[in-house]
């Protein structure tokens, strides 16, 4: 068996045989196309998993070493007047790459295709980790090309070299030769990778990408990413324009690896191994995505398939109102599940279903021990029985169901993207399902590009008589109002609203503010503050004395990071006395934004 890092844990000796063999006679240093496939899919869960940051950096670490290439082959090929002694250069920068881990795109068209091809990402998964890869090669070759444009590293010989080669491109080669000489090289990368996997020692790793990528140069192929700096080179250094670089060039070339990689490699591999291709540990009880999730979701990876999920097809009823709670411990979370009843139950048609995450250990073999996930699966549904009541104090449709997970946080997400609630309502405690967010997949990413409303319960005592909504306006202050209203309704909650200006000459206006945002928020009886003293903590801390919750919208940095890293930075959570009720809309975040962080957008 094979685990994710790559390492063989079969424990065969040499003189041993494979299963399936009856003669014992099977070649044991060589891994079947079944073996090698799932070391494709096992490293793909990974990479497809990983954050926008994560693989745009990697990337651009990997069209900085595209530049080797480039600079060695035209280097050497002065010196010696011989293309073919030049070629024996190329291979280095994808050396650099490939052993070192970056991220290529061309390299990209085999293990998270496989992936999708198991309906294990979506397709929208897919193109979003191409597109950051890409991006991240395309800015590592700009900056290499830069470099060798202006940096004085190439001779005179040199430089004409590097020049002439992206005018073969553009003005030699045609839009259809371009397509199939960069269909041959996207064969031949993805071609590599698979035979990287099949590989058990680093030498012979090294071995096969240098030999394979001496074809580019000897076959007069084309890489795109090489294409693509010898083309911003020229550009730098000589008359070619952007547009037919791109469509002279870059775009054949492109289209080329990418169907030669995914058509002639990743399918025909992915055909030739077995039904059983996936029948290890590490794969057991997986629950592929739907046609529509895979169509049109955001889901990649293992990581969002959990050992147990009681709720398997799921159908989103259009006309209701649906708040998910997840809880850790149903015996010490039903203040949750009541506020959640609470706000569903103003809604026509309110739904409200209670998710009980139980996080399993990595190891102790859960996941090969049916009878192991029976027991805490029928454990969970024994102390949901305590919840229960609950929702038959409301008018609203109640549901359960269980999540056994090696992970917790992470699942609250998943779970979101695929149930589609307008609303999550979670405590925020010490308990496992926030110790352990820091240590799965992108929680930026995560908490950064929110499913749907979120409202955060800090919770000391059940006491919403008397609520204290702050307010500057703004998508969150919306949803804090909502909240308020139904409170309002179910519990006949006394709501005080309070708004921060800097000065006393900012008083009227202040005024004026509050009394229009509580008519358009159905807020008018409420009792209206406005403090001068343009401190809104302070104000918040004063004004919260006599008031039993406190709601608060999401800052600017983001409401869900901030608390899950410990960097909120709002004291006056915990100074008053109390609850508090933190609320955050979606954002709309820039690509920009989501790579390199930034300011939120709420939608």
């Amino acid at each position: 068996m094979v685990d994710a890092s790559g390492d063989d844990r079969s424990g065969e000796g040499v003189g041993g045989h494979r299963e399936g063999d009856p003669s014992g006679s099977g070649v044991t240093d060589r891994f079947s196309s079944d073996e090698v496939f799932q070391r494709i899919v096992a490293d793909a869960d990974h990479e497809i998993t990983s954050g926008g940051r994560e693989l745009f950096f990697s990337g651009l670490a990997g069209g900085l070493a595209i530049t080797i290439t480039l600079l060695v082959y035209a280097a050497m090929y002065p010196k010696t007047d011989s293309s073919v002694v030049a070629a024996l250069l190329y291979p280095i920068g994808f050396i650099y790459i490939i052993i070192g881990g970056y991220q290529l795109y061309t390299e990209n068209t085999l293990p998270p295709v496989a992936l999708t091809l198991e309906r294990l990402a979506s397709i929208p998964a897919l193109l979003r980790h191409w597109s950051i890869v890409l991006a991240g090669n395309f800015a590592g070759g700009a900056i290499g090309a830069i470099v060798l444009a202006y940096g004085g590293v190439f001779e005179p010989q040199a430089a004409a070299v590097a020049a002439d080669l992206a005018r073969h491109g553009v003005y030699e080669t045609t839009r259809l030769q371009l397509f199939f000489k960069g269909a041959f090289a996207g064969l031949v990368v993805a071609g590599v990778v698979w035979m990287n996997f099949a590989a058990r020692d680093t030498v012979t790793r090294v071995l096969i990408v240098y030999l394979a990528f001496l074809v580019v140069p000897l076959g007069d192929l084309f890489h795109v990413v090489v294409s693509f700096t010898e083309s911003v080179y020229l550009m730098l250094v000589g008359d070619l324009g952007l547009v037919l670089a791109l469509t002279d060039f870059i775009l054949p070339v492109l289209l080329g690896n990418t169907i030669g990689g995914v058509v002639l490699v990743t399918v025909v591999n992915y055909y030739q191994t077995s039904e059983r291709r996936l029948e290890t540990a590490r794969f057991e009880n997986v629950r592929q995505l739907s046609i529509r999730e895979w169509l049109v979701g955001n889901l990649a990876g293992r990581s969002y398939v959990p050992l147990v999920d009681t709720v398997e097809d799921f159908v989103r009823d259009p006309d209701s109102y649906r708040v998910l709670v997840p809880i850790a411990n149903p015996r010490t979370e039903s203040g949750i599940v009541d506020l959640a009843c609470s706000v569903a139950s103003t809604r026509e048609k309110g739904t409200v279903h209670v998710v009980h995450v139980v996080q399993a250990p990595e190891q102790g073999g859960l996941s090969a021990r049916q009878n192991q996930r029976t027991r805490i699966t029928r454990e969970s549904e024994r102390l949901l029985d305590d919840v229960r009541p609950i929702g038959e104090n409301y008018d609203v449709n109640f549901e359960t169901s269980t999540i056994v997970t090696h992970r917790s946080f992470e699942d609250i997400f998943d779970r979101a993207n695929r149930t589609r609630p307008d609303l999550v309502v979670m405590g925020w405690e010490r308990n496992a399902l926030w110790s352990s967010a820091r240590a799965e997949r992108p929680l930026d990413e995560l908490t950064n590009q929110l499913p749907c409303d979120f409202l955060v319960v800090k919770e000391r005592g059940r006491d919403f008589a008397r609520l204290l909504l702050p307010t500057a306006g703004g998508p969150d202050s919306d949803l804090s109002a909502e909240v308020a209203r139904a409170l309002r309704e179910t519990v006949g909650s006394d709501v005080s609203l309070l708004h921060v200006v800097d000065g006393a000459e900012e008083r009227e206006r202040g005024e004026e503010f509050l009394r229009g945002w509580a008519t358009d928020h159905d807020l008018a009886d409420a009792t209206l503050n406005v403090d001068e003293s343009g401190d809104v903590e302070e104000a918040i801390k004063r004004a919260a004395d006599g008031h039993t919750t406190v709601l608060i919208g999401a800052t600017e940095q983001g409401l869900l990071s901030r608390l899950v890293t410990d960097s909120l930075h709002l004291n006056v959570v915990d100074e008053v006395e109390g609850s508090v009720l933190l609320a955050e809309r979606p954002t709309d975040r820039s690509l920009r934004e989501r790579l390199f962080g930034g300011g939120r957008r709420n939608k």
